[in-house]
């Protein structure tokens, strides 16, 4: 095959050597009479090539070339051959019709075939076949996966593995070839003979099927290929994979196993790892084993047992000296991977264990100056974790060196660890500031500049006697900024710390310039900045200078300026506007406002009324932050990736409720009831886990009824429940009246859990009804005949007791809203108020009691009151909102603690409606 030399490269002659028509145009080659096995090589070449880097045929296109390929079946020629198999392999994917070539390919598939291309013609069948045909190929492939010749067991084990998704049937009867394939023998591989045209036979037209010239095969890559087509057959049986590792272990020594490929053993001890952390149980056997492999010859193996250790869950710090002993060696290895390796690894423990790799803090000390920067980087981060306050200073200046000598990934990495650090010794706050204000100024991307701006962030927020000095660094930083997402959130950040500082007015000259010089988006951001020291402005020359500057804003040729300056004038001249739109704490719950929004548009009725926001509860902007709360770089970098878990995440508290809205909507009996006032956050469990009928409720409140959902699950697999319902029995004069029940027609172990609803009538629905059910689940059990895996025809009726079901205020009928305390109590002066004085003699402290009373009423703590500064006195500040439009409720516990009378509660109450107050105290009293 001719190469291109540099010249025809640059006059374009290797583009059109490698385009895809002419290549199309000279598969002519392949109809020539003598066949030019050169020719034909060099073109299959190109093909494969165009393939490789993403070129596409058509379907004509492709199904053209492949029957053209397939001409040179007739052909002897070793190496062509092989290149047929790999271009008809890389076709099969596009070209039609391509299942008639499969005759041709078994023909060279043959257990007797001593041909060198019979491993290229097993994988190209794998792509060929339908998956219906499989088992007319099994007998082929269970001879192929025995084959003693290494490259055609691995041929044959691989294509079983991309076969597995499509005949899982087929594929697991191939299980018993696939352990014999695992165990050690003496394996050989070939070659052609020395007859022909040299290596590979490359350029040779002669027979080269002349004979085999055994060699042993040292890689032993066969038991890696095997081992994984064993797991995949095996991975749904935990027990079968559990014995798989304890036989291919080799005992705690792991001298005794089979495997000799350290490939497949590194498998192994990922499987292991896999299997120790579903199943505690085995962490003991396993640990043994993982231990043994820390002694292999492999380094390879030595660091993947090293490594599933550290990332044991619950792994303590005896568990954790033998592999912290290998990792040390690697540390002072001459290779640069087993370097990387162990930095990385101790990076990771070090974020929970930093005592335990504290021990290889002198080895870590010689790789800051290694020259691979990677592994710099992972020492010095590691440092930083594991070193004490008096090395804070040292470390930094060794950090400042190299800096511009990586890349900004592992720049990220050693700002978020000089963010933890921050934390761990505010005292050394002045170096690491410095720091941090110097990379600023240094070139990098966005995610560098973020993760130092969020480091600044953080020390503003923990460490108060750096805070002025950081805002000083960060208006330095937004003077030449390229980022626009960080000028916004620089600039929010000096509206809400700017005004607090001692010398407000410093930070002004700086915000405006943003107003002048920056992009539509940063000067509306400035312009909020600007009215929030406006409004929070003591000095009353301040607060007219801001006036001014917002007047000149109103002429920007952008409307969100405009309309932000015009709004903010308005706030400053109005204080009620002002505690509104500025220092309002509170914003609403954005998973409850989704809800109530998504109910408020699927309802066809409400459209006629205005979207009522009162009803959404509020949440603190600190609880905002923290619900959206990104994880540090640190964490997500450093962290392995094997072992990351691959279950979905928890559904959110928004996907929850919209689920029971649609859920309750597709009923259309419960389609009239209207709007679901508020529905259960968690099913409350009314059987043991360990029953063989489990049942949960949810409770959905709407505005003339209540409806109780029972989750209902069938574990036993021999057992179906017909006509299931749960018979609930309110106390007397609850006020509500069943409505309707939806019973289950057939529960079984499969489809299981069930939904059974009991619908009640509200008698008084301006009232908040408190009682108590007793449930009886009733059923028709009958037995599944095995024969026919249908139920009998007779049953016999059964019931099971419940666990009572509770309708109570909170939880039920009181949502948790943040607020502001102070204004929200005064504001509801005038409103609905009651007071009474409770004695809690059980409770043994003033913690206990508030826990207590939180718990009862379901209501947001305010102000941190939740957790008691004094333990004899103390006042708890609660916060909710009311459904059905009771609006919103206010309560004061105030309690005095002594011992051997307990708590005595003073509990005032505040809210919107009579009925709430009196709602709130009897479940108190109650």
């Amino acid at each position: 095959m001719a190469y291109v030399s540099k010249k025809e490269d640059e006059s374009g002659l290797s583009s059109y050597y490698n385009n895809k028509t002419t290549i199309i145009q000279e598969a002519r080659v392949f109809n020539d009479s003598p066949i030019s096995p050169r020719k034909c090589r060099a073109l299959l070449t190109r093909i494969v090539y165009l393939l490789y880097i993403g070129e596409t045929f058509s379907a004509q296109e492709a199904t053209t070339l492949f029957f053209g390929t397939t001409k040179l079946f007739q052909h002897k020629d070793s190496a062509l051959r092989q290149m047929v198999y790999l271009a008809i392999k890389e076709l099969a994917t596009t070209a039609e019709d391509v299942i008639m070539v499969t005759s041709s390919i078994m023909k060279d598939m043959q257990p007797n075939s001593e041909v060198i291309y019979r491993p290229n013609a097993i994988r190209a069948l794998c792509r060929i076949i339908d998956p219906s045909m499989a088992q007319g190929v099994e007998r082929f492939f269970k001879a192929a996966i025995v084959d003693r010749t290494p490259s055609i067991s691995s041929a044959a084990l691989v294509s079983s593995y991309h076969l597995f998704p499509l005949a899982k049937d087929v594929v697991k009867r191939w299980v018993n070839e696939a352990q014999e394939a695992v165990s050690a023998k003496s394996s050989s591989s070939f070659f052609p003979g020395s007859s022909g045209g040299g290596y590979l036979n490359f350029g040779s037209s002669g027979n080269s099927n002349s004979g085999y010239q055994p060699i042993p095969s040292t890689s032993y890559i066969t038991q890696y290929h095997a081992l994984g087509l064993l797991y995949l057959i095996r991975q749904q049986d935990r027990m079968a994979v559990t014995k798989m590792i304890q036989q291919l272990g080799g005992g705690k020594s792991g001298a005794g196993t089979t495997l000799k490929n350290s490939m497949a053993l590194c498998m192994l001890i990922r499987y292991a790892a896999k299997v120790m952390e579903e199943d505690p149980n085995v962490q003991r056997q396993i640990l043994d084993l993982l231990e043994g492999w820390l002694r292999h010859k492999s380094d390879m193996v030595n660091f993947e047992a090293a490594r599933a250790i550290c990332e044991m869950k619950n792994v303590n710090a005896s568990q954790l000296t033998k592999p912290i002993a290998v990792l040390q060696l690697f540390l002072s290895s001459p290779k640069p991977v087993l370097k990387f390796s162990a930095t990385r690894t101790l990076a990771t423990l070090a974020l929970t264990h930093p005592a335990a790799v504290a021990s290889c803090n002198v080895d870590l000390e010689n790789l800051i100056t290694d020259q691979n920067r990677s592994v710099a980087t992972y020492a010095i981060t590691t440092l930083l974790k594991t070193g004490n306050e008096a090395s804070v200073d040292r470390l930094m200046k060794q950090i400042t060196g190299f800096m511009s000598e990586i890349s900004d990934e592992f720049k990220v990495i050693i700002v978020d660890a000089i963010r933890s650090l921050c934390i761990k010794f505010p005292t050394k706050h002045v170096s690491m500031l410095a720091f941090l204000s110097g990379v600023l100024r240094d070139e990098g991307g966005y995610d560098f500049k973020r993760a130092v701006v969020e480091a600044m962030f953080d020390m503003i927020k923990f460490i108060s006697d750096c805070k002025e000095q950081a805002l000083s660094h960060l208006c330095e930083f937004i003077e030449d900024c390229e980022f626009t997402k960080l000028s916004v959130r620089i600039l929010h950040l000096l509206g809400l710390e700017g005004p607090k500082a001692p010398q407000p007015t410093k930070y002004i000259r700086f915000i405006y310039n943003r107003v002048v010089l920056e992009n539509a988006t940063v000067r509306a951001a400035a312009v909020t900045s600007l009215a929030k020291f406006g409004v929070n402005a003591v000095d009353d020359g301040l607060r007219r200078s801001i006036g001014v500057l917002l007047n000149r804003c109103l002429d920007d040729v952008d409307d969100e300026v405009r309309d932000r300056a015009a709004m903010y004038l308005k706030v400053m001249k109005e204080a009620s506007l002002a505690d509104t739109y500025v220092k309002e704490e509170s914003v609403f719950s954005l998973a409850a406002l989704e809800s109530k929004l998504v109910a408020y548009v699927n309802d066809v009725d409400a459209s006629a009324q205005p979207f009522d926001a009162s009803s959404i509860p509020k949440i603190s902007r600190a609880q905002l932050a923290a619900e959206s709360t990104r994880p540090s770089t640190l964490d997500t970098i450093a962290a392995p990736a094997t072992r990351a878990s691959t279950s979905p995440p928890p559904p959110t508290a928004a996907e929850t409720q919209s689920a029971y809205v649609q859920q309750l909507a597709d009923i259309p009996h419960f389609a009239e009831y209207g709007t679901v006032l508020n529905s259960s956050v968690k099913p409350v469990q009314l059987t043991e886990s360990e029953t063989e009928y489990q049942v949960t409720c949810v409770k959905h409140i709407f505005r003339e009824h209540i409806v109780f959902q029972f989750n209902v699950s069938n574990t036993l697999p021999d057992t179906v429940l017909e006509q299931v319902v749960v018979v609930m029995q309110p106390q007397a004069d609850s006020g509500l009246t069943e409505d309707v029940v939806f019973q289950i027609d057939s529960l079984s172990c499969a489809n299981s859990p069930g939904i059974v609803y009991v619908s009640f009538k509200r008698d008084k629905p301006r009232e908040y009804t408190t009682t108590s059910f007793q449930c009886i689940l009733k059923f028709i059990s009958k037995e599944l005949d095995p024969s026919t895996g249908r139920p009998e025809e007779e049953g016999y009726e059964d019931e099971y007791q419940l666990e009572e079901v509770e309708l109570s205020a909170g939880g039920d009928y009181i949502i948790p809203s943040y607020a502001s305390f102070s204004s929200e109590w005064d504001r509801l002066r005038s409103g609905a108020t009651a007071t009474e004085t409770f004695s809690l003699g059980a409770m043994e402290s003033i913690k206990a009691a508030c826990d207590s009373i939180i718990e009862l009423l379901n209501m947001e703590p305010l102000g941190g009151t939740e957790i008691p500064n004094s333990p004899s006195v103390h006042t708890l500040q609660l916060s909710g909102l009311v459904t059905g439009g009771g609006g919103k409720v206010l309560v004061r516990c105030r309690m005095t603690f002594s011992r051997g009378q307990g708590v005595t509660l003073e509990l005032g109450v505040r809210a919107e409606q009579e009925n709430v107050c009196a709602l709130v105290v009897s479940v108190v009293g109650g």
